[in-house]
């Protein structure tokens, strides 16, 4: 077997593994909460893909998440969040789970990559807090556009804007940013470590 092969292989293999941890990942998030919504610690495997193996990698782990969070949802695992926005319109709930977290993969890839280049904690740590920031923020964009009415009926009269910063944002989003920076980080340099 040629290297390129060994390679190839051992780059699947990889992500394969990533991919395991971010489904038991998001498992055991679904079942850790501050507040009214569950925590991500998924996003860890995702940002360490991206710099280990790129965009691509970064936003193929991100869209794992991201169908089964949707899974998880359709189930009425998540307290049936996922199928009032399906109610409300089943395409666009769809797409912006999916949406939401293979953007934050490929993100976190892209900016990994460009950073890499000068230094790879600085490069970790930086993607490490995008990934959260890219997921949450799409996610806020996605209900303040496309689900408004809902958004405005989950808040029941209250500020929209700080109904959504409390429940949707908050402290889980914190938990989520320091997290993945410092996870992240430490995971990255030693697995660049022993591959040198």
């Amino acid at each position: 077997m040629n290297s390129k092969n060994t390679d190839k292989t051992r780059r699947m293999v990889t992500i394969a593994i990533l991919a395991a941890l971010v489904i038991i990942l998001q498992i055991i998030s679904n079942y850790i909460k501050f507040g009214p919504v569950q925590i991500t610690l998924a996003l860890t495997p995702i940002i360490i893909g991206a710099a280990l193996y790129g965009i691509w990698a970064g936003a193929v782990l991100g869209a794992v998440l991201g169908v089964l969070i949707l899974i998880w949802g359709l189930l009425g695992l998540d307290g049936g969040f996922m199928l009032i926005l399906i109610d409300a319109n089943p395409f666009f709930a769809v797409a912006l789970c999916i949406l939401k977290t293979t953007a934050a993969g490929f993100v976190s890839g892209a900016v990994f990559k460009a950073l890499s280049k000068k230094n790879d904690i600085v490069a970790s740590f930086i993607a490490g807090g995008l990934c959260p920031m890219v997921n949450t923020g799409v996610f806020i964009a996605g209900m303040f556009t496309l689900f408004i009415g809902t958004l405005k009926g989950f808040a029941d009269g209250q500020n929209i804007l700080l109904y959504t910063i409390t429940t949707f944002v908050g402290v889980n989003f914190l938990v989520e940013f320091i997290v993945n920076m410092v996870l992240a980080t430490a995971v990255t340099r030693i697995i660049r470590a022993v591959k040198k």
